[in-house]
């Protein structure tokens, strides 16, 4: 790699192009290239087929990155501008303001598929997170889902994000899209509308999987989740859509990094059998998926489906841990939802930024 940066000048000669280009900016591209070829090599390694990477055509080249120098933001005129080195100055929208005391790193702006700029910086802050209590005693289980989204031990069910008419429009735009000559100005039209399907998606699906991620992450000490394999779930292919549409990873890292911020314990523990084990006496029995109600034949312990395995999740996690909190030997009935009642909307969930998601709760 250090070799190839110390050709960067001679390829600018043999390149004109290339000097209008910041010297930074090229040098992390030569990095993302090393990256990628490391990444192939394990997986050749690893026993997968591996092939060349692709040569992509200037205009396919949406990306670059100003690490270290040749950026900086400014105010001119009352409008925020980012300043870049053999640009321009571009007038922004900040999402949200940068703290006063970060230090910008980096910069990396990107083109969307819906033709849409957008700049993410890399900032350094001073800031020791929270330690993680010793003993912790707001803990929570969490079993994941399709009809209910989460399911908790606390007993809160938080229904999955309504995404019907969002993905009836998609299905519409695209049939629209396959009518249309390729690459004639109607087709681009039509592809960027396809695209903005696309991120409307996108965008509903996690905005629902911060709040709830950032609500777990504050309310609590110890949140105990399945270590799911979704990669391998997604080898099935009865309801793969819906598994797909879940997006369970993206939830559980959400939920990891927001916990290690909020100086939450994060344990994720073994999914299996977690369903058929009865949570009062430990005894495992098979249940059909369509089946939602737990009812043990050994104890006769009755209680909902999703309860029964967050609580077997949170006892597997406190056990894990090994720290000073505990759950009761049995579980409590009273404690589970009754048979029948309903999950919360998945509208219902806090907003990001309310009072309750910015301190803990007293």
């Amino acid at each position: 790699m250090s070799s190839l940066r110390s050709e960067l000048p001679d390829l600018k000669k043999w390149w004109d192009g290339l000097s209008d280009v910041y010297s930074r900016t090229l040098q992390v591209v030569v990095e993302r290239l090393f990256d990628n070829l490391k990444g192939l090599s394990k997986l050749k390694e690893n026993g997968y087929g591996v092939c060349h990477l692709k040569w992509k055509p200037p205009r396919e080249f949406r990306r670059f990155t100003y690490s270290q120098s040749g950026f900086k933001l400014d105010k001119k005129g009352g409008q925020t501008v980012l300043s870049l080195s053999k640009l321009a100055d571009i007038p922004i929208r900040l999402h949200r303001a940068i703290p006063d005391d970060a230090k910008l790193k980096q910069v990396t702006l990107k083109k969307e598929p819906t033709g849409k700029w957008f700049a993410t910086f890399g900032v350094e802050v001073d800031r020791v997170p929270p330690k993680k209590p010793t003993e912790p005693t707001d803990v929570v289980g969490i079993d994941v889902g399709i009809l209910k989204y989460v399911h908790d031990t606390d007993s809160t069910a938080v229904g999955s994000l309504d995404l019907s008419d969002e993905r009836e429009r998609l299905e519409r735009e695209q049939r629209k899209l396959s009518r249309k000559q390729h690459w004639s100005n109607n087709y681009e039209k039509q592809r960027q509308r396809v695209a903005e399907c696309h991120a409307d998606l996108k965008q509903k699906r996690q905005d629902f999987l911060h709040k709830l991620s950032n609500y777990y992450a504050k309310e609590y000490d110890l949140v105990a989740v399945e270590d799911l394999n979704v990669a391998g779930m997604m080898q099935f292919g009865s309801n793969s859509r819906n598994r797909a549409s879940a997006a369970w990873r993206t939830f559980l890292q959400m939920l990891e990094y927001k916990c290690e911020r909020e100086g939450t314990h994060y344990v994720p523990v073994n999914p299996r059998g977690t369903t058929k084990e009865c949570a009062a006496c430990g005894v495992s029995s098979e249940k059909p998926v369509w089946v939602r109600e737990h009812s043990c034949l050994s104890c006769g312990f009755t209680t909902d489906r999703d309860w029964n395995a967050a609580y077997n999740i949170l006892v597997r996690g406190l056990k894990k841990v090994d720290i000073g909190a505990g759950c009761s030997e049995s579980a409590p009935v009273e404690t589970a939802l009754p048979t029948g009642t309903g999950a919360v909307p998945a509208k219902r969930v806090i907003e990001a930024g309310s009072p309750v998601l910015t301190a803990r709760s007293a």
